[in-house]
């Protein structure tokens, strides 16, 4: 039986989605540009997935601008608006546990003449209001601080951070890809001017994301061309991937509520089993302000990619982080932002739960791991076998 626990990665596309997506590829095959009724029936399609998704977040449908992924929105959100601002400042601020498309994007500006700000973060991931109201410049022109991290779960404080851009003037963006369909969001109640969202984090396909863009919100546009996404964001509409993202959107509105509730006693079953069955286990991020799936644990004394390997082979399926980073050597930039030594960082795993997610799964999960720990612990050159009990 394999389980899988890696759906802050990706996750599986739900049935649902897959059938409401499926007339888009040859049946309902029209340009939603084209003046005809091909076009019109396409148009039609991609309108109903833009108001799903803008119910999801509490926002209008002229609202939301389709992308092809988080990655491109968190793009286009902090370059647009630096490019479109920059002769009245260039200053940003950001914390150091983004994901990389916006510290990636944050560090190409620098390149470009811009200054960037990176906070720092508490013990638990948490970046301080505070901290953004002191870091503020009369030549800030953009705060993004992410919603939920992707790798230990947190939740940031969105809505006091934004009481601070409000009161200056100064545009928020925050990049909720692993926030939305997981826990409510409400961008008015919220404060946000800008919001990134992807389709796959929520049983959608993958090669769509959107961006929450607030009316008056001044961003150049990243693709230039045709008129599409209100003449925001040139180029042909992935017609059957944005009606996937609103059938997702509409299912996850449906049934965040009741999900959350039991995948929040799973990950605390997890979460609680771990740290009693394990010796020199820590769980990373914050106990309560968390993702409902989210536990992320470092093990002292051992490497976080040999449990993978030997939880693979035991068919179960987590990370040692975030997907986008599982081929770079250095430990997570996230727990080393929280103030973890390099050889606990290099001694983490993230299991991330999702709607396959049950109590057999997670039974699999605490009979194996310790067993796993204790084997590679055996062989680590990372410490003798009598400090394991130090």
């Amino acid at each position: 039986m394999r389980v899988y626990l890696d759906n802050a990665a990706t996750t599986p596309c739900d049935k649902r989605v897959q059938k409401a997506m499926h007339p888009y590829f040859a049946d309902v095959f029209g340009n939603p540009s084209s003046p005809h009724i091909a076009g019109g029936q396409a148009q039609e399609a991609v309108e109903t997935a833009r108001d799903q998704v803008a119910k999801l977040i509490g926002a209008s449908p002229e609202e939301i601008i389709f992308t092809s992924s988080g990655t491109e929105s968190d793009n286009m959100a902090i370059k647009g608006v630096a490019f479109s601002l920059r002769n009245s400042g260039n200053h940003i601020i950001t914390s150091k546990i983004e994901h990389h498309a916006v510290i990636e994007s944050c560090r190409w500006l620098e390149v470009q003449g811009f200054k960037v700000t990176y906070l720092p973060v508490d013990e638990y991931g948490l970046v301080d209001p505070k901290d953004v109201k002191q870091a503020i410049t009369d030549q800030t022109v953009l705060v993004s601080i992410m919603h939920a991290n992707n790798e230990v779960g947190t939740i940031q404080p969105i809505k006091e951070i934004a009481e601070e851009t409000k009161a200056h003037n100064i545009i928020f963006h925050t990049d909720a890809v692993q926030a939305v369909g997981s826990i409510p969001i409400d961008v008015n109640e919220l404060g946000v001017d800008m919001l990134s969202m992807s389709a796959h984090k929520i049983y959608g396909p993958k090669g769509v994301g959107a961006l929450y863009v607030k009316p008056g919100t001044l961003m150049t546009p990243l693709l230039h061309g045709g008129e599409q996404e209100n003449r925001r964001r040139a180029s042909t509409e992935n017609v059957p991937g944005i009606v996937g993202f609103g059938e997702a959107a509409k299912i996850a509105a449906a049934g965040m509520e009741k999900e959350s509730k039991r995948i929040t006693i799973l990950r605390d079953k997890l979460s609680h089993g771990l740290l009693k069955k394990i010796e020199k286990a820590q769980l990373n991020g914050h106990p309560t302000k968390r993702l409902p799936g989210n536990v992320n644990v470092s093990i002292a004394h051992i490497e976080g990619e040999g449990m993978v390997l030997h939880l693979d082979a035991a068919e179960i399926l987590c990370s040692t982080g975030s997907a986008c980073s599982s081929h770079n050597l250095q430990p997570s930039h996230v727990l080393i932002a929280m103030g973890l030594s390099h050889e606990l960082a290099h001694g983490s795993l993230r299991f991330s739960l999702g709607h396959s997610t049950t109590g057999k799964d997670i039974d699999k999960v605490l009979a194996e791991l310790p067993g796993i720990v204790e084997k590679l612990r055996a062989m680590s050159p990372l410490v003798e076998k009598n400090m394991i009990k130090q």
